[in-house]
């Protein structure tokens, strides 16, 4: 096949050669993925995106969140990133390893995630030093969006917010940057 027709099959032409047709995402339940952290013994850890838009991010935060070990990502289904070929890709194949969830209503979840014995930490700049607290307890991580962060709802859901200190000029990192940053403290303070 030409060039040409690879491109017009690709979504964003950068396909390196190679175009494969795939069935849609299937996305799983929340109780999937608790179960999956039952099965393998362990205190569920779960990353929770709220309006991560970015389709580069939710693909590098799936990343992180399976090659460190949490035990599913859950999206919201409107004003959020869904699955598609992008995010399998920046996922580098981790979406194919890791239940992905996406709920209707991301408070409500929350609600039901503590109900069921998480602890929900959110990720905020006016939170508490992220090396300061205890990632004992079964955990739920809620990561906002670059531009608004976490929405006033889903904060006041949250039982503490957590803060990764900044020393440079800029004082903030990229989504999926922050999200990585504080799934390796969760964990290492897990054993990892």
């Amino acid at each position: 096949v030409d060039k040409a027709t690879l491109d017009r099959l690709s979504e964003n032409k950068r396909h390196q050669g190679v175009i494969a047709e795939a069935m849609e995402y299937e996305y799983k339940e929340v109780d999937d993925i608790l179960d999956y952290a039952a099965k393998k013994g362990e205190k569920p850890f779960v990353v929770i995106l709220d309006e991560i838009t970015d389709v580069h991010n939710l693909g590098a935060i799936i990343r992180s969140a399976e090659c460190m070990g949490a035990h599913g990502v859950i999206i919201p289904k409107r004003r959020a990133a869904q699955i598609n070929g992008v995010v399998a890709k920046s996922s580098a194949g981790a979406i194919e390893y890791l239940p992905v969830a996406r709920v209707t209503n991301i408070s409500r979840t929350l609600e039901e995630l503590k109900e069921k014995g998480l602890w929900i930490y959110g990720a905020d700049m006016e939170g508490k030093n992220v090396s300061d607290e205890k990632f004992d307890a079964p955990v739920g991580l809620v990561i906002g969006s670059e531009g608004s962060g976490i929405g006033k709802l889903i904060k006041e859901k949250c039982d503490c917010l957590v803060k990764i200190p900044m020393k440079g000029s800029i004082n903030s990192l990229n989504a999926s940057c922050a999200a990585s940053v504080i799934i390796y403290e969760i964990m290492k303070q897990r054993g990892f």
